[in-house]
């Protein structure tokens, strides 16, 4: 468990470190006025922030399939609307932790975290795909604000990341032994780099 937990970290926190490069590289661009350049790094940002989502989704919908059939659920906390700074993220995360403290019960507040983590993903998504495309198309003036647009998109996906980390090792808590190797090969069919991995052993899990 150890392993494989460090492995996907690994493997988000490299996604999020590249992206973070190409976002800073861009915004100091734009600071200096290198407006072309700017545009130019917009594709490749749009690729990278696309990986990282996508890595992060196949976390999620694998823990909650594997939740759904086996039934290992871990205890959750609420999504909090601080973490966030978009206005889309902060108003799923908004409605989320309300019907989480007023509704839901266990089960149905540990799913319903993935799922709207599930959506705030997808919807950054959506947002960092037209803001690039602006960047692709529109006009040198729009460039600026456009990068400072994404700038928040990828602190709320940094946020993502953070929570689906915690959950990670949250469910690795409640996780049998016995039902690990069929997580594994579910996890890993949609990451096969965590096959090669050799990730550094950096805690144990203690089962409470």
């Amino acid at each position: 468990m150890d392993d494989l937990f460090d492995a996907t970290r690994n493997e988000l926190e490299l996604s999020n470190v590249i992206l973070s490069i190409t976002l800073d590289e861009a915004l100091s661009l734009c600071k200096a006025r290198q407006l072309e350049s700017a545009r130019e790094r917009g594709g490749v940002f749009g690729g990278l922030f696309d990986r990282l989502a996508l890595r992060l989704c196949h976390v999620i919908r694998t823990i909650k399939d594997h939740g759904s059939n086996f039934g290992t659920l871990p205890n959750v906390t609420p999504l909090d609307p601080a973490n966030f700074r978009g206005t889309t993220a902060q108003k799923i995360s908004f409605m989320s932790n309300m019907l989480a403290k007023v509704v839901f019960h266990q089960r149905t507040r540990f799913f319903h975290k993935l799922y709207s983590l599930d959506e705030i993903i997808q919807e950054l998504q959506d947002e960092a795909r037209a803001t690039v495309a602006e960047i692709s198309e529109g006009p040198p003036s729009v460039l600026n604000r456009a990068w400072q647009e994404l700038e928040v998109l990828c602190y709320d996906l940094n946020t993502c990341m953070g929570e689906t980390t915690v959950i990670l090792k949250s469910f690795f808590c409640a996780l049998p032994s016995e039902e690990l190797e069929v997580f594994r090969q579910k996890l890993v069919s949609l990451v096969p780099a965590l096959l090669t991995g050799q990730p550094r052993r950096a805690q144990t899990f203690h089962r409470k």
